[in-house]
């Protein structure tokens, strides 16, 4: 009996965990496809999970920073969305990378024009955006996720430091510094061109091996056939 009741709390306790935690993952968010390197460009996604079980997400509206506004924002055609980008001049000229910016995109609004996310589905939308700022070790960007019962959700509360995460927490980006994240573009190129070479070197290597083979073997078959020559001679001779 008294195991029997320990399995049940521990039931409840479990179920309980499950419901509490199921808002943490169903939210709207962003993260990038490698890393998001300051002052460089970078691929970001949206993530879009359905939480519902009796609508679809048919829009999508995410807000871009305007205290750190991103002068390239070109979203990835996506199948059975239309994408609109919203520009706006800014409150304030900011200056980028030594230009300065009167404008800069503020929103990207995605819209279904068919079923959209359906429950138990989840849609990714892919920007790439730049430069990216370096002096900020994150980006926020509000979003709102509309569905087929007309209900938005507003994903927009900023996550605050060392508070809980709120219940409907904006999507933040996170940016690291070029030494963080590993090896560079330049890295990566010089990697790419000594990989080239030592393919190239291998191969030449491999063909010199196969032309010293077949040398030695034109030789073996000359010495061969001499030798057959002469055994037939001597033989002749007797």
């Amino acid at each position: 009996m008294k195991a029997s009741r320990i399995a049940a709390a521990a039931a409840v306790a479990g179920s309980a965990v499950v419901v509490l935690s199921s808002p943490a993952f169903a939210h709207v968010s962003v993260q990038p496809e490698g890393a998001a390197v300051k002052g460089g460009y970078a691929v970001v996604d949206f993530k879009v999970p359905n939480e519902r079980d009796d609508a679809s997400t048919t829009k999508l509206e995410v807000t871009f920073p305007t205290d750190h506004p991103l002068a390239s924002v070109m979203p990835e055609p996506i199948s059975g969305w239309t994408v609109k980008v919203t520009k706006s001049k800014l409150a304030k000229p900011a200056e980028m990378h030594g230009e300065t910016i009167t404008e800069a995109v503020t929103k990207v609004t995605w819209t279904a024009t068919g079923k959209g996310v359906e429950p138990g589905y989840f849609q990714k939308f892919p920007v790439s955006v730049g430069m990216l700022p370096t002096d900020t070790d994150q980006l926020v960007f509000k979003a709102l996720q509309t569905y087929s019962d007309n209900e938005v959700v507003r994903w927009i509360e900023v996550q605050k430091d060392g508070a809980e995460e709120p219940d409907n927490p904006a999507p933040t980006l996170q940016l690291t510094t070029a030494a963080a994240s590993g090896a560079t573009a330049e890295d990566a190129s010089e990697k790419t061109e000594n990989t080239a070479a030592d393919t190239t070197s291998t191969a030449a290597s491999s063909d010199t091996t196969a032309r010293v083979l077949g040398v030695v073997g034109i030789a073996v078959g000359a010495a061969g056939v001499a030798y057959g020559v002469l055994a037939g001679r001597r033989r002749t001779t007797v």
